[in-house]
């Protein structure tokens, strides 16, 4: 339940200006998680958010910058819990998740900078990445699997 929340958490930072942990309680109960202030803290301190000032001038949680290891570790948990297949077809890639989780795993595949990754499209359950080549794609599934397992 624990990777499901995080997951979901940093989809609505994402997608969301959330300046305040009551309006992080709100979204998460609004997707079905009953949780407390004491648990979301726990989570923004796991999560390692941070505040920074928006462009309206009010402070919102943001993720760690890409790039940081500690960024790319939760990330790599979140998809660890959240992937339930991954299939490549020439140059796409078709992920399979839990439902209302393609989202979070998207913005975190999205995460981790493939160069290789010409684009990535996520639905309720399931994510499609086009890559480059087949050899590509290929090796970008090898990788999602191995994060997968581990």
């Amino acid at each position: 339940m624990k990777i499901k929340r995080h997951t979901m958490i940093m989809e609505i930072i994402e997608n969301h200006n959330i300046e305040t942990q009551e309006e992080l309680i709100d979204k998460l109960r609004a997707t079905g998680f009953e949780v407390t202030q004491a648990t979301i803290s726990r989570d923004i301190r796991e999560l390692k958010l941070a505040k920074v000032m928006s462009e309206t001038g009010n402070y919102k949680y943001v993720l760690p910058k890409p790039g940081d290891t500690d960024s790319q570790k939760l990330y790599s948990k979140a998809l660890s819990g959240s992937i339930k297949s991954v299939e490549s077809a020439m140059n796409d890639i078709v992920i399979k998740t839990y439902p209302g989780l393609a989202n979070a795993v998207a913005a975190g595949i999205d995460s981790l900078h493939e160069h290789d990754i010409l684009g990535c499209v996520a639905g309720d359950d399931t994510i499609i990445i086009i890559a480059h080549s087949t050899e590509a794609a290929q090796a970008i599934c090898k990788r999602i699997r191995k994060i997968s397992v581990s």
